[in-house]
């Protein structure tokens, strides 16, 4: 969506709740423009990479995963 910079600074919640719902917003200002968006488009557009720590707390679900160890007995390596 397009708004106006006298607009957009009087309704900014408006824009902001629209960046995080729909998408980019666009505000200009004369002939110049700037977009206001969520930051996980930016992370996206920008090419981002979660950091490690942040996939282990927010990463996906492991309760489900086995993590019991093997009870069959070690093989018998000569050194």
């Amino acid at each position: 969506m397009n708004w106006k910079l006298a607009e957009a600074k009087n309704k900014l919640s408006e824009v902001v709740r629209l960046a995080l719902t729909e998408g980019p917003q666009r505000v200009v200002r004369r002939k110049d423009a700037v977009v206001v968006l969520a930051e996980r488009d930016y992370e996206v557009f920008t090419g981002r990479k979660q950091s490690f720590t942040d996939f282990l707390l927010n990463g996906p679900d492991l309760e489900e995963l086995d993590l019991s160890r093997d009870p069959a007995p070690m093989r018998d390596v000569t050194l």
